[in-house]
C-alpha cells in the first residue's frame, strides 16, 4: 500500500500578509508632502497614494480614514512616545522636556504642518478629540512624571497642577517656535528652563497668609 502523501506546507491565511515596512514609509513620506502642500482639509488618501506610489488599498490597510493616518503620522513626528526623562533633578528633566519638545517644533515638515492641523482643528470636533487624546494625554503622562519624581525629591510641595505646568512648560516654546519663528539658542532654552523651574516651583507655593 503506498505511503500516504506529505501534507504541503500550510499557506498564511488569505489577508495576513506582512505588511512591507518600505511601502507604509513611502506612504508616510507622501502624506508629510501632501499636508504641506495643500493641508489637512484639501488632502485626499486618493492623492496620497498617487504620491506614494502606492495603491489606495495600501493606504486602508494601514489605515481606517484619512484623519486616522494625519494624526498618527504627524504625532509620530511632533511628540514620539518618549519616556519621561530621568536626570534627577527638576531643572534637568525639565531641559530634556524643552529640547525635545523645540526639535519636534524646528522639524521642517512640523513646522508646517502643526498650526495648519490646530487650525482645522478648530472647525472639526473629532480632530480636537484625537488630537486631545493623544497629544495631550502624552504630554500630561511624561509631565505628571516628572512632576511626581520632582516631588519625591522634595523639589516641588504637592499639589502642583499637571495643566498648568503643561502650559508653562511648552507654551512659551511654541510661541517662540511656531507662532514668531524666532530662531531658538542653548542659551535661551537653558534661561527658559531655568524660568521655568522658577515658575512651578512658585505655581505650586501656597500663597502666604495676610494676617
Amino acid at each position: 500500500m503506498p505511503a500516504d502523501p506529505k501534507p504541503s506546507p500550510r499557506r498564511p491565511p488569505a489577508g495576513a500578509a506582512v505588511l512591507r515596512e518600505d511601502v507604509t514609509s513611502a506612504i508616510r513620506g507622501a502624506v508629510f508632502e501632501e499636508l504641506a502642500s495643500v493641508g489637512y482639509g484639501r488632502m485626499s488618501i486618493e492623492a496620497v497614494a498617487r504620491r506614494a506610489g502606492v495603491g489606495k488599498t495600501a493606504v486602508y490597510r494601514r489605515w481606517p480614514a484619512k484623519l486616522d493616518m494625519v494624526v498618527d503620522l504627524v504625532l509620530a513626528v511632533a511628540v514620539q512616545d518618549l519616556p519621561a526623562p530621568d536626570t534627577g533633578s527638576l531643572r534637568g528633566d525639565l531641559r530634556v522636556l524643552l529640547t525635545e519638545a523645540a526639535r519636534a517644533l524646528c522639524h521642517p515638515l512640523a513646522s508646517q504642518i502643526i498650526p495648519d492641523l490646530l487650525a482645522e482643528a478648530a472647525r472639526n470636533p473629532e480632530i480636537t478629540r484625537k488630537l486631545d487624546t493623544v497629544l495631550h494625554g502624552t504630554q500630561r503622562r511624561i509631565g505628571t512624571a516628572v512632576l511626581r519624581a520632582a516631588g519625591a525629591r522634595g523639589e516641588l510641595p504637592p499639589g502642583v497642577d499637571v495643566d498648568l505646568a503643561l502650559d508653562l512648560i511648552v507654551g512659551p516654546l511654541y510661541w517662540r517656535l511656531a507662532i514668531t519663528r524666532t530662531p531658538l539658542t542653548d542659551d535661551h532654552l537653558d534661561r527658559l528652563t531655568s524660568a521655568t523651574t522658577a515658575a512651578l516651583i512658585g505655581s505650586a507655593t501656597p500663597a502666604a497668609d495676610p494676617n
